[in-house]
């Protein structure tokens, strides 16, 4: 089925997260308390709520969006192209721009998003987000009612498992097996929270949320046994 899908119906993704304050002090005594219930089964008993915090990022309900990357194939004089964008900032900003980015460009039955787990992550993270900052879902991140071969998600760690549920294998494991250049260099992501909170460098972020992108596509071309993209075939827009 992924050989009859044309590349250039997807939208390729990666987002980054953060707490949604730098500190725990700097939540509610309400919030604090949530944090703590919510984490109780993930942190060891020496461990606290507080210092647990560093990893609030990864729930939506005690995490933000700060950067999303996205990319697409397109076609220009029969040669291959992979347009790549990044939206950061203000939350809700770039989720509206994602939004409208979907909405006039991925709206059609055979568009996909695709990201590496993004079903566990990527893509309820960010309905989840639009849903609190008070927005409406697009259809493609809408999933109530709908049936699975409904649902226009692709996830590369999902077509690596071969039906396998219970098998986790990391984007940069993946890359390094299938000879893909390693999408991690500076900094990984038990470093973003730092990266932008301490050093306030979102552009160092935006760089790895790049490479992410651009390492989910190279999975499906791989997966596809297609040639892999070359830096000249990539194009910032």
């Amino acid at each position: 089925m992924l050989n009859k899908i044309n590349i250039a119906n997807i939208l390729f993704l990666d987002i980054e997260t953060v707490p949604e304050v730098e500190s725990f002090a700097e939540l509610s005594d309400e919030k604090q308390e949530l944090f703590a219930l919510k984490t109780q089964y993930q942190r060891k008993d020496e461990v606290s709520a507080e210092e647990f915090y560093e990893r609030a990022g990864i729930w939506a309900e005690f995490g933000k969006i700060i950067c999303i990357f996205v990319g697409f194939f397109t076609s220009e004089e029969d040669q291959r192209t992979f347009r790549v964008k990044s939206l950061s900032g203000n939350e809700k900003e770039l989720l509206q721009s994602f939004k409208n980015l979907i909405e006039s460009h991925f709206n059609k039955p055979q568009h996909l998003l695709c990201a590496h787990n993004g079903k566990e992550f990527d893509f309820p993270y960010i309905a989840r987000r639009m849903i609190i900052n008070g927005m409406e879902l697009p259809d493609k991140l809408n999933l109530f009612g709908k049936k699975p071969w409904e649902v226009a998600h692709l996830d590369t760690m999902d077509l690596w498992k071969f039906g396998d549920y219970k098998h986790f294998t990391s984007l940069r494991l993946l890359t390094n097996i299938l000879n893909i250049p390693s999408p991690k260099d500076e900094i990984d992501g038990s470093d973003v929270a730092r990266v932008y909170y301490q050093e306030q460098n979102l552009e160092k972020i935006i760089n790895y949320c790049e490479k992410d992108t651009i390492a989910v596509a190279q999975l499906v071309l791989r997966f596809r046994n297609l040639e892999l993209l070359k830096e000249k075939e990539i194009i910032k827009v």
